[in-house]
C-alpha cells in the first residue's frame, strides 16, 4: 500500500509499504478515507522535535472504514465509519485515571508513537476509534480531531456569556474555535490574523469581525466594551504578548499554539489585573461531542477546507503550507471514497 512516511526532519517520502497484518486482540484495521495536515505535523517535519520512530507514517487527523476487528472488541464491527483519536495514552497513570488523558505521563500521538493516517490502511487500538454517521463527507469526518481540540480550548477559556472574545490566529484551531464560539457563546467575536483574506473568511462564516491586533481597532470594534477574554492559536510570542496587553482585568488568555522562543513576562501583570494564562493541550473527553457536532457544522467545515486528490500530493502540500501559501484553514487529502 501507499504511505507518507517521515524519516527525519525535512525528509518526508511517499513510499510503498506492507499493509497492516491481521489485528491482534484490542486492535482494529481501518481503510483510511481522508486525513488532514496539522500544524504539529509541519512542526515535527521542520524541527524533528517529536520524532521517536524512523520512519513513521505521519498523520493524526483522519477518518476511515473498519475492515478487520481483533478479539475482544464489542463497540466496533467491520463496515463501521470511524474518526480517530490522536492521543496514545496509557490509561493507568494518575492523569489518565483522573480523566486527563491529554496530559498522560506517557503521552504520545498517532503518527509519531505509532503509524498514522497518511496511508491507505492503518491499525490502531480500538479505544482510539469512534463511530460517526456514514452520510458525513470524509473531508468533514477527518476534522473531528481538530474540532475536539477547539472545543477543549473554548471550554478551558470559559468566557463569561455576553463578553467579547478575541481569537488570535485564524488557522485551523483558531478558525474552529471561532466557529464554536459563534454557536456556543453569546458575545462579540473578534478575529485577528496577519493573513487578511483568511481572517475575512473566518469572520464571514462565524459572523465575527476581522480586526488588526491593536488597541485602537479593538476599542472601535467593541464600542466601549472591555475585552477580557482571548485565545492565542498562533504560538507566536509577540502575538501572545500583544494579546496579554490588550486584556482588561479579570479575564483569561488561552494558549493553544505551538510556540518558538520564550515570553518575557512580568508576573505582576497577571497578579494586579487578575488575568489567567490557560494552557490547552489536545483534548480530554471532547472527541465524541465534536463528532456529534459535525453534521451541523458540515457546510462551514467544507468551506474552511481545501482537498488534495492523493497521498502523492502531501509532501508538496507540506512545503506550500510552511510558506503560508494557502487561504484555507485546513488541507485534507482524500484517500478512499
Amino acid at each position: 500500500m501507499k504511505a507518507v512516511r517521515l524519516h527525519d526532519a525535512g525528509d518526508l517520502r511517499v513510499e510503498a509499504v506492507d499493509p497492516p497484518s491481521a489485528p491482534p486482540s484490542g486492535f482494529v484495521n481501518v481503510e483510511v478515507r481522508a486525513a488532514g495536515i496539522c500544524g504539529s505535523d509541519l512542526h515535527n517535519y521542520r524541527t524533528g522535535q517529536w520524532i521517536s520512530r524512523r520512519p513513521s507514517t505521519a498523520g493524526h487527523e483522519f477518518c476511515g472504514r473498519v475492515t478487520d476487528v481483533g478479539e475482544g472488541i464489542e463497540h466496533l464491527k467491520v463496515g463501521d465509519y470511524v474518526a480517530a483519536d490522536s492521543r496514545v495514552y496509557c490509561g493507568t497513570c494518575p492523569a489518565c485515571m483522573s480523566g486527563r488523558s491529554n496530559i498522560c505521563e506517557a503521552l504520545g500521538f498517532v503518527g509519531e508513537a505509532c503509524d498514522g493516517g497518511f496511508a491507505e490502511h492503518v491499525q490502531l487500538p480500538a479505544k482510539l476509534l469512534f463511530k460517526h454517521e456514514p452520510s458525513l463527507a470524509s473531508k468533514v469526518a477527518a476534522m473531528a480531531e481538530p474540532l475536539a481540540v477547539a472545543l477543549h480550548v473554548v471550554r478551558r477559556l470559559n468566557a463569561a456569556q455576553g463578553e467579547a472574545v478575541l481569537v488570535i490566529g485564524c488557522g485551523t484551531i483558531g478558525g474552529l474555535s471561532g466557529l464554536l464560539l459563534s454557536r456556543l457563546h453569546e458575545g462579540k467575536l473578534l478575529l485577528a490574523d496577519t493573513n487578511a483574506e483568511r481572517a475575512a473568511l473566518v469572520a464571514r462564516i462565524c459572523a465575527g469581525t476581522a480586526i488588526a491586533l491593536d488597541k485602537a481597532a479593538i476599542d472601535a470594534a467593541l464600542n466601549g466594551e472591555r475585552l477580557r477574554y482571548a485565545i492565542d492559536a498562533t504560538g507566536n510570542i509577540h502575538a501572545i504578548a500583544a494579546g496579554l496587553d490588550l486584556l482588561a482585568g479579570g479575564g483569561a488568555l488561552a494558549l493553544v499554539g505551538i510556540s518558538h522562543g520564550k515570553l518575557d513576562l512580568d508576573p505582576n501583570v497577571l497578579v494586579e489585573r487578575e488575568i489567567s494564562l490557560v494552557g490547552c493541550h489536545a483534548f480530554a473527553s471532547e472527541l465524541p461531542e465534536a463528532i456529534a457536532l459535525l453534521p451541523e457544522l458540515e457546510p462551514a467545515l467544507i468551506e474552511f477546507s481545501e482537498v488534495l486528490a492523493s497521498l502523492d500530493e502531501v509532501p508538496d502540500a507540506y512545503q506550500r503550507l510552511l510558506k503560508g501559501q494557502s487561504q484555507k484553514l485546513k488541507t485534507i487529502v482524500e484517500i478512499a471514497d
